[in-house]
């Protein structure tokens, strides 16, 4: 998507009216809402969609998402944010998307309201070491439960999950009256970054779905075809969902990022979907020349303050970058702030306090939690405000 100037006017005209004077994350509706029914049209037939909900923390935009994409399936990558959801959606399905402490878990059973004790005892919980299997089995017992096991599988990216054979760990399932094997997950974000050498990322592809695959047929071997029938097999997330074409591997498919596509999301595969995320923050002061600290000390050493426009903001240090106004940057040598960020700006910029500038994330998760309000951006005006999810990590 081209990011043009009256584009962005026309969202700071709103932010002005709607009377918004400080830092907000912008979401554009309709460009939200595009993104989702191009997601639907890229899902191959029959395929099931799992929302990575860390990187959509917001109990609307999950709503929505949700409605959108016509799924109840959502994955969680903390005990507290896994809390939240099983909340908002009691019927979901919901799943881990990393292993957590046993601390973590036993935290959540004890802070699970009554009401929710049966939606809790269908989490898929994740495994990925046969030790950490044995310890969920032992609170399980305990705690007289039933639990959900989605296996780990290192396909490739090898930060974590089962290598080599899953015997052990199927064992440790089979042995147990308290555990059940209903899940399979396969990561493999690595894939779209392989520099292209000797044809590396199609050999990568080609062992990742080996390797998946392998601890599907042992799983089918060791616990018999009736009970992998119906395994959830989940693999990808946005950089690579669109990698797969039919359920032959996978049969749901997880993302989250590409609904609103940061700018670490700006890959070949995606080119379809436009960016639906802004961070917009209003100028403080503006002064003309770039001057440095003490620069005024040394200015026959030096010379003059170097050409341009000089402003600051309200906040900052975001992980994000400017994309308006036209030829807004960083300074290196006067550094980054949270509290007064100090940008340039090209000597004929109109640049005047109160007036916003805006950034584009570079992921959602390490943004959409640092505000406390979504300004929803529709038709030229501001709709709503949503608010994001609580804190976790």
């Amino acid at each position: 998507m081209r990011l043009t100037t009256s584009y962005f006017q026309s969202v700071a005209a709103a932010l002005h009216k709607a009377g918004i004077g400080e830092p907000v994350l912008v979401i554009d509706q309709d460009l939200l809402d595009q993104n989702l029914a191009q997601f639907r049209h890229d899902l191959p037939a029959k395929m099931a969609y799992r929302i990575v909900a860390k990187s959509l923390p917001g109990e609307q935009l999950l709503q929505r998402v949700a409605r959108k994409t016509r799924t109840n399936r959502l994955m969680s990558f903390n005990a507290t944010m896994l809390a939240q959801l099983i909340r908002i959606f009691p019927q979901g399905d919901h799943m881990l998307g990393k292993p957590l402490t046993m601390a973590a878990v036993a935290a959540f059973y004890a802070g699970l309201p009554r009401a929710l004790k049966a939606a809790g005892q269908k989490v898929h919980w994740l495994a990925d070491t046969p030790s950490r299997l044995r310890d969920l089995d032992a609170f399980a017992a305990s705690q007289k439960l039933s639990l959900n096991i989605c296996l780990e599988i290192d396909v490739g990216l090898h930060r974590g999950g089962f290598e080599g054979s899953v015997a052990e760990a199927l064992a440790v399932v089979q042995q147990s009256r308290h555990l059940t094997l209903t899940s399979l997950l396969g990561y493999e974000p690595h894939l779209p970054k392989l520099p292209e050498i000797d044809d590396w990322p199609q050999k990568a592809k080609q062992a990742s779905a080996a390797r998946f695959k392998q601890v599907f047929d042992e799983a089918t071997t060791r616990l018999g075809a009736p009970a992998t029938r119906h395994l959830i097999r989940n693999m990808a997330g946005s950089p690579t969902f669109r990698l797969y074409r039919n359920l032959d591997l996978a049969n749901e498919l997880a993302a989250g990022s590409v609904m609103v596509k940061p700018s670490d999301f700006d890959q070949k595969l995606l080119q379809r979907y436009r960016p639906a995320c802004f961070i917009a923050t209003p100028i403080l002061k503006v002064q003309s020349g770039v001057r440095l600290p003490a620069h005024e000390l040394a200015e026959t050493v030096l010379g003059a303050p170097a050409a341009g426009r000089t402003l600051f903001t309200h906040g900052g240090y975001w992980m994000a970058d400017p994309v308006y106004p036209k030829g807004l940057g960083y300074n290196d040598l006067y550094g980054r702030s949270s509290n007064q960020e100090m940008m340039t700006a090209p000597v004929r910029a109109s640049l005047r306090p109160n007036d916003f500038v805006f950034l584009r994330p570079r992921q959602s998760e390490a943004i959409m939690l640092q505000f406390p309000n979504w300004a929803i951006y529709r038709g030229g005006r501001i709709v709503d405000m949503w608010a994001p999810l609580p804190v976790s990590v």
